[in-house]
């Protein structure tokens, strides 16, 4: 089931004029209602401002968007589900340039939970190097804008095999997944890729470090090679609907260790339920 409000209001469509449509003009953040709570709301509605921001998309009183969300759980009545909030530039003219005053258009969505979910948090997960590339852009790095067509392109590569794929940059460093950030264990180093060029700071993998730090475990965000990680002993995905979750194999070959991931899964299931 799937239950969508544009400004507020039960529709199911935007006008055909709306830049989001056109350009990918917005911005959009998934959150994890579980339990009747959400999971760290305040941090992704912060990271929606702040990429909002970076583009010059004139942000709404946090309270429409709160509002929102309320409508759809009542509507929703269920004890877990996923909301999905997208911020677009709102209609425009003909051509790329953006006007210099516009009205965003707000969208909050709600779908049921995905089943899938639970069981690859209980088994893992088989994941694989892409052949999409994602694109290196400064500008744009770290948003969670719509633009998103190399993360369909590299997740038409899956098949049926994995449940993940890795995306590199040019220069052969791991850069995220199609759906997910990336944390591997190198030389007893938890490290995750930098991401100063391009790919998408999750809140979770925001957590992941922090819970790293509080627990004294040796971390560094740096550039991860294609070779580090498929020759990697242990490496975990995260977002905000997995949490964490193990990876078994990349690229067929067996990762063999979930020490560091269990570690980090307990204490963020910890902090979840502290957040609720």
């Amino acid at each position: 089931m799937a239950i969508t409000l544009v400004n507020g209001i039960v529709c199911d469509y935007i006008s055909a004029q709306d830049r989001g449509l056109h350009y990918g003009d917005g911005v959009f953040e998934t959150l994890a209602y579980v339990e009747g709570h959400f999971q760290f709301l305040q941090q992704h509605l912060a990271r929606m401002q702040d990429g909002a921001e970076r583009l010059g998309i004139p942000y709404p009183d946090e309270s429409l968007f709160l509002g929102d969300i309320h409508k759809l759980l009542q509507k929703a009545d269920a004890p877990r589900g996923v909301f999905k909030l997208i911020l677009t530039r709102g209609q425009g003219q003909r051509g790329y340039r953006p006007a210099k005053k516009s009205i965003a258009t707000r969208i909050c969505q709600y779908s049921d939970w995905p089943e899938h979910i639970d069981n690859w948090k209980s088994t893992g997960i088989d994941t694989r190097i892409c052949d999409t590339r994602a694109s290196v852009n400064t500008s744009l790095a770290g948003i969670k804008h719509l633009n998103r067509l190399e993360n369909v392109l590299a997740s038409s590569e899956l098949g049926a095999n994995y449940q993940e794929g890795f995306l590199l940059d040019n220069s052969d460093n791991v850069i995220e997944g199609t759906m997910s950030n990336i944390f591997t264990v190198i030389d007893k180093t938890l490290v995750t890729p930098e991401l100063t060029h391009c790919g998408i700071a999750g809140v979770i993998r925001g957590q992941v470090l922090k819970i790293a730090e509080e627990n004294r475990i040796n971390t560094e965000v740096r550039c991860v090679s294609k070779d580090e990680i498929v020759q990697a002993r242990e490496i975990f995905i995260c977002n905000s609907l997995l949490g964490v979750c193990a990876v078994n194999t990349i690229d067929g070959v067996k990762v063999q260790s979930n020490i560091i991931t269990n570690i980090i899964d307990a204490a963020l299931n910890k902090r979840m339920s502290l957040n609720a």
